[in-house]
């Protein structure tokens, strides 16, 4: 909104020429977030924890630590996350962006979604809030529709198609069934994103470094001179998506501030359905869906072992981990939360780096 406002004021005023610059609003985005994650959190969590009384429901059959050192933390603290950033992000971004308004109404619509699942748990006491399939229905509703909308703002020739690392010219036609591997790549953000978030801080970092690596993609590939020379398929006006997650990252940290171990409040599926959903579309705008599975990795390390799980006690009655998903088999082993959450970090890092490989090495 800054920039529709005071940019044109540029020839007059000078120091408004800054606002032309990506780089400043995705900075500008990042500290905005932040703040107000700092200004607006403590409020937030003193109203949850008066409107939740015993916080969110631990799982019985979850790791027994959780029912002496979660109970009574309140969850839906996602909300803080989407006050933040798509405040942020308006304040920032060119508002007369389509691709930005794409990725908030799928963020806080999914945001919604997870509000609504946190709600009924915390009514019911019970950790079971919305049924599965129905969360599922309501995603893929809403992926879809992004996924169509996108479809007909992406540059003739490329709208239909999935491009593929390390490789400069080849793509994926799929015509319409583009909607459909959309579709399925927000939702399985989404929910890899909701899998993984178990433990304090777990969830939040990765998503921070995987909105990090996806505003530099978005920003390169918004710019025709720096996608013709790494070869990247050029997308017109997806560079201010690196604004929307400048803003992730800005209240990701402010979030984290609050949810470092000890926690004080927890993301909820408000927060976790809400920011796989954002880097899901964001992968899908800048033709780098493959690459979010590199550089999310981890998330899909997370959902794989639950896949595993289910389907070997399903064949044949036995469990290949102690406990599903993958941080509660290690701390079934034994491990210190805080050396799976920093560990799990380093993951990844390490993922987040290869990611941005592919850039290159094409």
């Amino acid at each position: 909104m800054l920039y529709n406002l005071l940019f044109p004021f540029a020839d007059q005023i000078p120091v408004f020429n800054v606002f032309r610059y990506l780089t400043f609003r995705t900075g500008g985005a990042v500290m905005t977030s932040l703040i107000i994650s700092f200004v607006i959190g403590p409020y937030l969590i003193r109203h949850l924890q008066t409107k939740q009384k015993g916080g969110q429901p631990i799982r019985i059959d979850g790791p027994e630590g959780h029912l002496l050192t979660k109970q009574g933390t309140p969850t839906m603290g996602g909300l803080l996350i989407l006050i933040a950033s798509v405040t942020s992000t308006i304040l920032w971004a060119d508002i007369s962006n389509s691709f930005i308004w794409i990725a908030l109404a799928v963020t806080t619509s999914y945001g919604a979604i997870g509000f609504a699942d946190d709600y009924l748990k915390v009514k019911r006491r019970d950790h079971k809030g919305l049924s599965g399939k129905l969360k599922l229905v309501f995603q893929f509703i809403i992926a879809a529709a992004a996924g169509y909308w996108i479809m007909n703002l992406l540059p003739e020739g490329l709208s239909p198609t999935i491009a593929l690392p390390f490789f400069k010219d080849t793509v994926l036609e799929g015509g319409f069934l583009f909607i459909v591997a959309a579709a399925f790549v927000m939702v399985g953000a989404s929910n890899a994103v909701n899998l993984t978030d178990g433990l304090d801080g777990l969830a939040i970092v990765p998503v921070m470094i995987a909105a990090g690596v996806f505003a530099l993609i978005s920003y390169l590939v918004g710019n025709s001179v720096f996608s013709g020379y790494l070869q990247l398929h050029f997308v017109p006006g997806s560079g201010e998506l690196a604004v929307f997650c400048g803003s992730l990252i800005g209240a990701g940290l402010g979030f984290l501030w609050f949810n470092a171990p000890p926690a004080r409040i927890f993301m909820g599926d408000t927060g976790s359905l809400a920011l796989g959903g954002a880097l899901g579309t964001v992968s899908v705008i800048t033709k780098h869906e493959l690459v979010l599975a590199i550089v999310g990795g981890l998330f899909v390390l997370e959902t794989v072992s639950v896949i595993v799980q289910v389907v070997s006690y399903k064949l044949t009655g036995k469990r290949v981990f102690a406990m599903a998903p993958l941080h509660h088999h290690f701390e079934q082993k034994g491990w210190a939360e805080s050396t799976i959450v920093i560990r799990f970090w380093i993951i990844a890092s390490i993922l987040a780096l290869i990611g941005l490989s592919t850039l290159k090495l094409r």
